[in-house]
């Protein structure tokens, strides 16, 4: 069984987590480390994906800002979405051959790790993308692939505020409802487990084994071989 290199970062800024990935993808592609799975928080940032339209923030960019909020452009794919404190957010850094079975069992990742939370989710036909709880989203996807590697990944709703995401349309999403693992389980302070049962769920999908690094087993100069 190969492995997954599962990094839990803590939290980190938006554009660092960006280039963190980039040397990550860069060494995937030269087969120097296995697969890898960085887990962590964003500061509160919009991401805009490619497909964002000014529509999707009606207000401008200061007014985000006076609100602490980052907007940063990204190449992923998809529309604008939000993370911030509390929110779980995974990128993969994987060798794939087609996108559409990648995202699929991404999203059994997700669904399996709510299940362990009691949550019963659901993926829904598009437009309606990422995952759900009832009427309500719970957690969003948004991946680029380059070279062969994966880039961006997943964010799903823990602890987080959904203040934010009122003030966007979430990933182009017209009156699209947020909810969140609190929120559906009337427990507060569940993100430190979920972010085992997220890793655990997601090497398992992928059918890998799980094995944790530090940032800096992830950045080692050696070659790790693939």
């Amino acid at each position: 069984m190969a492995d997954l290199w599962v990094a839990q970062l803590g939290t980190i800024p938006y554009r660092e987590g960006v280039e963190l990935q980039t040397r990550l993808r860069e060494r995937r592609q030269a087969e120097e480390i296995p697969d890898v799975l960085l887990v962590l928080e964003h500061p509160p940032v919009y991401t805009k994906g490619k497909r964002t339209t000014p529509a999707d923030l009606p207000m401008d960019d200061g007014w985000y800002r006076a609100r602490g909020i980052e907007v940063c452009d990204t190449d992923r794919g998809g529309r604008v979405t939000y993370h911030g404190p509390g929110q779980l957010v995974a990128y993969p850094i994987m060798a794939i051959d087609r996108v559409a079975d990648f995202v699929h069992t991404m999203e059994d990742a997700i669904v399996a790790a709510l299940a362990d939370e009691g949550i019963e989710a659901r993926v829904r036909e598009a437009p309606l993308t990422g995952v759900w709880a009832r009427d309500s989203k719970i957690a969003s996807i948004g991946v680029r692939v380059t070279g062969g590697v994966t880039t961006h990944g997943l964010a799903v709703n823990v602890d987080n505020d959904l203040q934010p995401f009122e003030w966007i349309v979430p990933c182009g999403i017209d009156h699209v409802r947020m909810t969140s693992v609190s929120l559906e389980t009337g427990r507060a302070g569940s993100l430190p487990c979920f972010r085992r049962e997220l890793a655990h769920r997601f090497a398992q999908a992928f059918g890998l084994r799980q094995r944790l690094v530090t940032q800096r087993r992830l950045l080692a100069r050696e070659a790790v071989p693939v």
